[in-house]
């Protein structure tokens, strides 16, 4: 029986009780345990505290990054997004490589131990400028213009490339995996509906759910460690944030490659036709972030970006994160150009004064660095000069 002062439903603190002992949830427990508000929200938080405390102990992580946005031009027209840019846009762009290793170089000089490359996704489908662009630099298609870069920055700075693409196929996965620790694609959610018209994926191919799932499936195949996540608050309904948590749980069980999934948080601009769109609260973060802990157990690491919530993202250490994501110093959050990251001594002191210790990590989990199923041989020096036998940055680049 999971105890807690308050007064709870018999049900639902039965149903508390299994998932802290480890049994496995269903969908309606996930259901069940999404809809706690009240005394039941803070017995939720209280017990996804614990999973993870099982899993995970109370060390919290995060990853010293560079932000490497090498397109912002796609394919997509996403109703939430801020970063991709019509090809009349003043500001639409595809770095070269003299600007990709510049920003790769200065992010090293301050530390930073992770490239992360976000761009649009296949933008040379829909625009002939930007075929122009990719022939310019010697290539066909984006993805095998951000292979060269990924190995550029690995090649000429050591850091360790971490890309974002969107969809791919199993042989462009392939072609990246030796020069990049580790891959990502956020799932953001299996809805289907909101491929309608006026909602969020409209016109959005490489948003098919299936397609971002079989991603997944093929970054385990070819064991790439894979980081994914849901986007909360772009019209999706609490039982569909559920089936898209099961969904990647799936996966990881199918799979194994799954190191990190991210809970992030819907943010309003107003430069984007979601721009009346209300943002979720607090606490709709907070009954997803501890529903995650509990559907995914105790080992998963999951992620809430600090920088979307900055009056009260340490909350989120009470409802069962263990990690920050990525931190720069030297770029902003192009995703999220409003919402700037929080500078490292602050988010130190928030999760120590929260009991926890922070610790920096690389752009692969300790437990994928230490597996030799998921070495890459290329990145093997980087990560081996920066790493203690835990897989942690070591104390002395930790303190940079």
């Amino acid at each position: 029986m999971f105890y807690v002062h308050q007064r709870l439903d018999p049900a639902f603190e039965e149903l508390l009780g299994r998932a802290v002992a480890g049994e496995r949830l269903s969908r309606p427990d996930g259901v069940r345990l999404i809809g706690a508000q009240g005394s039941e929200l803070s017995a939720l938080m209280l017990a996804a505290g614990l999973v993870r405390d099982q899993g995970r102990g109370r060390t919290v992580t995060y990853s010293r990054k560079v932000f490497i946005p090498l397109t912002n031009l796609c394919r997509q027209k996403c109703g939430y997004c801020t970063f991709a840019r019509g090809p009349k846009d003043p500001v639409a762009r595809t770095m070269s490589p003299d600007e990709v290793l510049a920003v790769a170089e200065a992010g090293r000089q301050q530390g930073c131990k992770e490239a992360l490359f976000s761009l649009g996704e296949k933008p040379e489908e829909i625009y002939d400028f930007v075929r122009d662009d990719l022939r310019r630099f010697g290539h066909e298609t984006t993805i095998s213009y951000l292979r060269e870069m990924c190995d550029l920055v690995l090649s000429e700075t050591g850091l360790l490339p971490h890309a974002n693409p969107g969809i791919m196929s199993r042989e462009e996965v392939a072609s990246l995996r030796e020069c990049n620790v580790s891959m990502g694609l956020m799932l953001e959610t299996t809805s289907e509906r909101l491929h309608a018209k006026g909602e969020a994926h409209f016109n959005c191919p490489g948003k098919v759910p299936e397609l971002r799932l079989d991603t997944m499936r093929y970054a385990g195949e070819l064991n790439v460690p894979f980081t994914t996540g849901i986007l909360i608050g772009i019209g999706e309904t609490w039982e569909e944030r559920v089936d898209s948590l099961f969904a990647i749980k799936e996966v990881h069980e199918e799979t194994g490659c799954v190191q990190e999934v991210i809970v992030q948080n819907f943010r309003v601009k107003e430069d984007i036709p979601m721009r009346h769109q209300d943002e979720p609260s607090v606490y709709e973060m907070l009954r997803t972030i501890a529903t995650a802990r509990l559907i995914l157990g105790p080992a998963m690491n999951i992620q809430a970006p600090p920088n979307l919530t900055p009056d009260a993202y340490g909350q989120y250490l009470l409802a069962g994160i263990n990690d920050w994501g990525g931190v720069s110093p030297v770029t902003k959050d192009h995703i999220n150009p409003e919402a700037p990251w929080p500078k490292i001594v602050e988010l130190r002191q928030i999760t120590e004064e929260a009991g926890f210790e922070l610790r920096e990590r690389l752009a692969i989990y300790p437990e994928f660095a230490t597996n030799e199923r998921f070495a890459r041989e290329r990145c093997r020096p980087s990560v081996e000069r920066w790493t203690d036998a835990a897989g942690l940055v070591r104390w002395e680049e930790h303190r940079w």
